[in-house]
């Protein structure tokens, strides 16, 4: 498994990949209310990203027609955006998106409430992002990969959520897809020795019931089995030589 450890120049790079990215996914939030389509939001992201002088990196990627996935509902991951995928009251809708500056890319998810939603969804959204960092304190140099794993998986389970095992996240660099595979649940062996230098995108997607997932038809929807609620949460992350910098937040630590 060849993973790539960053120079200061690319991990100067990458933030600022991720910093431009980290103010997209801001607006795109504030945009989203009842009424509004996913492909509202698409093109919103697709002006700002190219605004900035830089790519999306989802489009084409693998045949991907669109700039975000924005995944509503029952919706785990890779909806595909349209004009009539219109959000209404009480939905929750996940945004997943990336860029590339300088031949570096960014990626991050998060899941927003529609308006007024559900207790039971508000947790469902709350544990997820939790559960990411709860996987963040292990994130660290000397740790293994599936320490994360583990937390991720613990954290989720403990309110009787499921998590998803059929995609994971992934190393990220000059490609948007780089090894590592990073899993939201355990499995044998430790994983990799986490070192200084790696860049890493980690996304627990939780489900509300099973964490069986099915794709439909156009080969790119991932939807629960049982047609429970679904929630993602992701960011770039730099492995240091102390704690994790969360490259995809604000330099303050806000979150978007």
């Amino acid at each position: 498994m060849a993973v790539t450890i960053k120079s200061q120049h690319e991990i100067e790079l990458m933030r600022e990949s991720c910093r431009l990215l980290a103010i997209v996914h801001d607006e795109i939030g504030k945009m989203i209310k009842p009424g509004v389509s996913t492909w509202e939001l698409d093109k919103k992201a697709y002006d700002m990203i190219e605004s900035f002088g830089c790519k999306p990196n989802f489009l084409h990627l693998y045949g991907y027609p669109a700039t975000i996935c924005a995944s509503v509902n029952e919706v785990v991951v890779h909806g595909i955006p349209s004009r009539e995928t219109i959000l209404k009251e009480g939905d929750i809708v996940g945004i997943d998106m990336g860029l590339i500056y300088q031949g570096y890319h960014s990626d991050a998810a998060r899941t927003h409430g529609v308006g007024k939603i559900s207790k039971e969804d508000q947790l469902l959204i709350d544990v997820t992002k939790q559960s990411f960092f709860e996987g963040m304190k292990f994130a660290k140099a000397g740790n293994h990969l599936h320490d994360i794993s583990s937390a991720i998986q613990k954290y989720a389970e403990s309110f009787g959520f499921g998590v998803v095992r059929d995609m994971v996240g992934h190393g990220i660099g000059t490609a948007l897809h780089e090894d590592p595979q990073i899993p939201n649940f355990k499995i044998p062996g430790k994983g990799i020795l986490l070192r200084p230098g790696m860049t890493l995108a980690i996304e627990p997607m939780i489900d509300a019931g099973t964490w069986q997932v099915q794709i439909l038809d156009d080969e790119w929807t991932c939807v629960t089995r049982d047609g429970s609620k679904s929630a993602h949460y992701e960011n770039t992350v730099l492995i240091t030589e102390g704690e994790p910098e969360i490259l995809t937040l604000y330099r303050d630590g806000r979150e978007v």
